[in-house]
C-alpha cells in the first residue's frame, strides 16, 4: 500500500509542478490582453477566455499537489500541538469524513452537467470564443478525482503513522 501512496504522490508532484508553469503563461497572456487592448485597440475574446481555461487547469492539477504538500488552509489551533500519531488520526478522519464525501458529492452532482456539455460538444457563447467549453467543464470532474486519488495516498500515510510502533 505504501508503494501505491508513493506512486500517487509522484503523480501529484509531477502534475502539480508541470501545471504550475501555467501561472507564467497566464501572466503573459494577461499582459498580452492588456497591451493588445490598450495600446493597439485590439480585443480577443478567445485570448480572454483562455485565461479561464488556464486558471482551471492550474487549480485542477494543483489541488492534489497542494494536498500532498499540506498546503490547504487549515484551522491550526490544536493540530500543531499534537504529536505525529494524533495528527495522523486527525488527517485520517478529516480525509474520510470530509474529503472523500465532498469529492464524491461533487462528481455525483456534476456528472450530468458535464455529460450534457460533452454530448453537445459545447462551445463558447461568443462567436469568436473558444469552442472547448466541454473540456473546461470536464475539469469539474477531474478536480475531485485528483483529490480522491491524493486522498487515498493521505489515508495510507496516516494509517502507516498510526500503525508505527514507537520504542
Amino acid at each position: 500500500m505504501e508503494k501505491l501512496s508513493l506512486l500517487i504522490d509522484e503523480l501529484s508532484n509531477r502534475l502539480g509542478r508541470t501545471f504550475s508553469w501555467l501561472t507564467l503563461v497566464m501572466v503573459v497572456a494577461m499582459a498580452a490582453i492588456v497591451v493588445l487592448r490598450y495600446v493597439f485597440q485590439i480585443g480577443s475574446i478567445a485570448l480572454q477566455e483562455s485565461i479561464i481555461y488556464i486558471n482551471a487547469l492550474i487549480f485542477t492539477f494543483g489541488v492534489a499537489y497542494t494536498l500532498k504538500e499540506q498546503g490547504h488552509v487549515r484551522v491550526d489551533i490544536f493540530y500543531s500541538r499534537l504529536n505525529e500519531k494524533k495528527r495522523a488520526w486527525v488527517d485520517l478522519f478529516g480525509t474520510l469524513l470530509f474529503l472523500v464525501p465532498s469529492s464524491c458529492f461533487i462528481v455525483w452532482i456534476c456528472w450530468d452537467y458535464v455529460a450534457v456539455s460533452w454530448r453537445i460538444r459545447e462551445g463558447s457563447a461568443e462567436s469568436s470564443g473558444l469552442p472547448f467549453v466541454y473540456l473546461l467543464k470536464a475539469a469539474i470532474l477531474v478536480l475531485p478525482a485528483m483529490l480522491l486519488l491524493q486522498g487515498i495516498s493521505e489515508i495510507v500515510k496516516a494509517i502507516s503513522v498510526i500503525k508505527r510502533r514507537d520504542f
